[in-house]
């Protein structure tokens, strides 16, 4: 019996020991497992961390990253094109380097309050400007490239082909060319020149404007003075015409009506117009020149400007003239004069006269005028 009460002791104590060994296995299992997910969970945290300051640094949250700092340096030549819109030129500022992507300089544009109109053309910019930077130098129009050219009222053809060349560097043969092909133009079929047909006025052109751009743009403003003027297609060359010596003649807009007048009577009277500017013109004498005039280039009959000699206006115009002088051509005043001359150079002051007698003591008055102003001479 004691044998069998200790053989069964023996066995109660070494189940308890297998059961505490299977105890503390499951409790050590436990806690490795614990250890196992803490240190996975610490793992992902981590790995999550790090793809959050990737997506954060990328600017997937929206982080300035994204954008330079500063005003940038080195020069980009930006051009806004007409009828570009924000998305647009927010892509080609991208596109050539100005700013770094495309959400940060949006997302300003869209801010702004009154919204941005950008006006179109040539902008001086930097390299990787800020969205700041680059929004605030479109909208400075000191930083807008420009190229003018002044045609005065009143230029020649020549001259005006000259101040083209020199104000915005295209060649002078370029221009002399192109503007010898007239059928290009759509220009009254009488015309062999551009002569009459260069607007006069202040342009504004792109850098790097092509001498075709340049010349069709003033040719076309031309057509569409006619066409606000309404003058019919027929009757636009004879307009260009007579207001070419209108303009050339005309010491100020307040007489281009009455020169006009003038002109108009003395064609309606079978009279020649007696023009100097136009026989000067024939001549090759252009401004002041016309003073060199000699008594054989005035009797030069060959010279088909000569209206002095020449019955009815010249074979073409003289200058280029404006609207003023273009209305006047059509729209003379009224009035009896046959006679007109400049009293005084410095103002413009005319003498409007119907008889050969009061145009010569008109004339006297203006050869007193010079006599006393050399400089004038």
């Amino acid at each position: 019996m004691n044998d069998i009460q200790s053989n069964g002791e023996m066995t109660s104590r070494s189940d308890r020991r297998s059961q505490l060994r299977e105890s503390e296995g499951s409790s050590l299992g436990s806690r490795r497992r614990r250890w196992i997910v803490w240190t996975a969970s610490i793992a992902l945290v981590g790995m999550l961390g790090a793809v959050g300051i990737s997506l954060f640094a990328s600017g997937f949250f929206g982080s300035t990253t994204d954008d330079y700092t500063g005003s940038g340096s080195g020069d980009v030549l930006f051009t806004i094109s007409q009828g570009e819109i924000g998305d647009q030129i927010t892509n080609n500022l991208v596109s050539t380097g100005v700013i770094k992507s495309f959400d940060p300089f949006y997302t300003l544009l869209l801010k702004q309050d009154p919204a941005v109109v950008f006006i179109p053309g040539v902008y001086a910019l930097h390299e990787k400007m800020s969205s700041t930077a680059a929004l605030s130098a479109l909208s400075d129009p000191a930083n807008r490239v420009e190229n003018k050219v002044v045609i005065p009222e009143g230029t020649v053809l020549s001259v005006a082909l000259f101040t083209i060349s020199e104000s915005l560097s295209i060649p002078l043969a370029e221009l002399q060319s192109l503007a010898a092909n007239v059928s290009s133009f759509g220009l009254p079929p009488e015309a062999t020149t551009l002569e009459g047909f260069i607007y006069p006025a202040t342009y504004t052109f792109n850098p790097g404007v092509s001498a075709s751009e340049v010349l069709t743009t003033m040719v076309n403003e031309s057509l569409a003075t006619l066409d606000s003027l309404r003058v019919p297609l027929e009757e636009r060359w004879h307009t260009i015409v007579m207001a070419s010596i209108v303009q050339r003649e005309s010491g100020s807009p307040d007489n281009d009506y009455k020169v006009a007048r003038v002109f108009q009577n003395r064609i309606d009277a079978g009279m020649t117009l007696g023009s100097d500017v136009t026989t000067c013109y024939g001549a090759g004498l252009i401004g002041k020149d016309c003073i060199y005039i000699t008594q054989a280039q005035l009797d030069d009959a060959s010279n088909l400007y000569n209206t002095r000699l020449l019955l009815g206006l010249p074979i073409g115009p003289i200058s280029n003239p404006g609207k003023t002088a273009m209305d006047a051509a059509r729209n003379p005043a009224d009035g009896p004069w046959l006679f007109f001359v400049t009293v005084n150079l410095q103002t413009g002051e005319t003498v409007f006269s119907e008889t050969v007698q009061e145009h010569d003591a008109a004339a006297a008055q203006y050869e007193q005028w010079l006599a006393a102003h050399p400089e004038f001479k």
